[in-house]
């Protein structure tokens, strides 16, 4: 048990830096105004807004990371299911690419390409993963 405590300790230690180095990377894609970029994080649902239903329907929501940016989610629900019941101050993990924009930027390809030339995206919330 003594030699497993400093290893757990060492484990949650680095647990929320690798949440604080997600949000560094979205704040300097964000600065940098950089695109195409493969990011894990998470953030608090602060709007949630109605579906895009142009082309390809996609659920809509915007997201404060923990650094105060805001990042808009585009989750395709033609090939993914929609996070149901999705309510302000829900907290939601993602993973997908970011493009930039001059509002902090949007999250899509958080969904598995059909096709697999694409990495595979995913959002969690309640610890149930959609993908």
């Amino acid at each position: 048990m003594k030699t497993l405590a400093p290893f757990l300790f060492m484990l949650l230690c680095l647990w929320p830096f690798h949440s604080y180095a997600d949000d560094v990377r979205l704040q300097k894609a964000y600065q940098t105004q950089q695109s195409d970029l493969q990011i894990r994080g998470s953030g608090t649902v602060i709007k949630v807004l109605k579906d895009d239903i142009k082309g390809s329907q996609h659920q809509r929501f915007i997201l404060k990371l923990g650094s105060g940016q805001t990042l808009l989610v585009a989750h395709n629900i033609d090939l993914a299911p929609r996070i149901p019941n999705l309510r302000r101050g829900d907290t939601v993990e993602f993973y997908g690419e970011y493009e930039w924009n001059n509002k902090g930027g949007v999250m899509h390809w958080t969904h598995r390409d059909p096709h697999g030339r694409h990495p595979h995206g995913w959002l969690k919330h309640h610890n149930i993963t959609y993908d």
